[in-house]
């Protein structure tokens, strides 16, 4: 990846959407629609906006985050609300639960849109996201046709990264962070409990300071994922303290490590083409009074 093929591909990108009278962004404060946000009002300023869907499966953390970058790039940026837990075709949680998950957002995002006047809607899939195993939610990105600029100039995720430096966003290293249903496994419900409960122990892990982490819920069992560079931290009897007696006071039977370390798709691997749910190695440390290292 040479810093001009990069430059040359995110000024094409910047020509592509200055060719539109406006845009609005399906923006989630990640890096990749943080970008494409950022190529959007270079292009067209007050003509592109930044939309966010507020619903249960998009933390609190996340809405946060996305106001704060939105206001970094200087795009306008609008908050507008939804429910995933009215379809049940969401709920029963198979393996399309991300196309139905997708398809409602956006369907948000062009209602939002149409109010405003703007035609086109944009979203930050990259050139990487079609390689990444089993995608659901692009089929929904393609049948509604969204506008992909960083797909549509064959921009990968190490290109966006490179992209946001540029731009000196605050994202640019930021790890990817999925909805909160992507932490329940493929055919148990998702319920606002279950969601809720998650996002709480999760709260606990960001704040210890962890960078890369899931929380899994297996139907009352709390199964923690970290960078596998993080798992010596994750071991410290303070957090575990903290962390087992924190996340089963939000609701969990019992709290587990996952010695893998963090993995997309881990939840449901049968269905992603993961590893075999037998194979993971858990240790379930947090199920009792963890001794103080000597």
């Amino acid at each position: 990846m040479s810093e001009r093929d990069v430059t040359a591909k995110a000024d094409a990108a910047r020509e592509a959407l200055a060719e539109r009278e406006s845009v609005l962004v399906a923006f989630s404060g990640g890096v990749d629609s943080s970008v494409v946000a950022a190529l959007a009002h270079d292009a067209l300023g007050d003509d592109a906006v930044a939309c966010t869907a507020k619903s249960e499966t998009l933390p609190e953390a996340e809405l946060d985050d996305a106001k704060r970058v939105a206001d970094e790039i200087g795009i306008e940026h609008i908050v507008v609300e939804f429910s995933e837990l009215d379809n049940p075709d969401f709920v029963v949680n198979d393996d399309d639960r991300c196309y139905h998950c997708r398809t409602m957002r956006l369907g948000r995002m062009y209602e939002a849109a149409r109010e405003r006047g703007i035609e086109t809607v944009c979203d930050g899939t990259n050139a990487s996201d079609p390689g990444e195993g089993h995608r659901p939610g692009l089929r929904a990105v393609e049948e509604l046709e969204v506008i992909s600029p960083l797909l549509a100039h064959d921009i990968t995720k190490d290109e966006v990264r490179a992209i946001a430096d540029e731009y000196d966003l605050s994202v640019a290293d930021k790890p990817s962070m999925a909805c909160l249903s992507s932490r329940i496994p493929t055919g148990l419900e998702v319920t606002e409990a279950r969601l809720s409960r998650v996002e709480q122990a999760e709260n606990i892990l960001r704040t210890w300071g962890f960078e890369q982490f899931r929380v899994r819920d297996h139907d009352g069992l709390a199964r923690i994922e970290v960078a596998p560079e993080e798992l010596e931290r994750a071991l410290d009897p303070d957090f575990v303290r903290a962390a087992r007696d924190h996340i089963k006071d939000v609701g969990f039977d019992h709290v587990t490590l996952d010695l893998h370390g963090y993995r997309t798709g881990s939840v449901s691997p049968a269905a992603d083409g993961d590893d075999d749910e037998d194979d993971f190695l858990v240790d379930d440390v947090f199920a009792q009074d963890y001794p103080m290292r000597k």
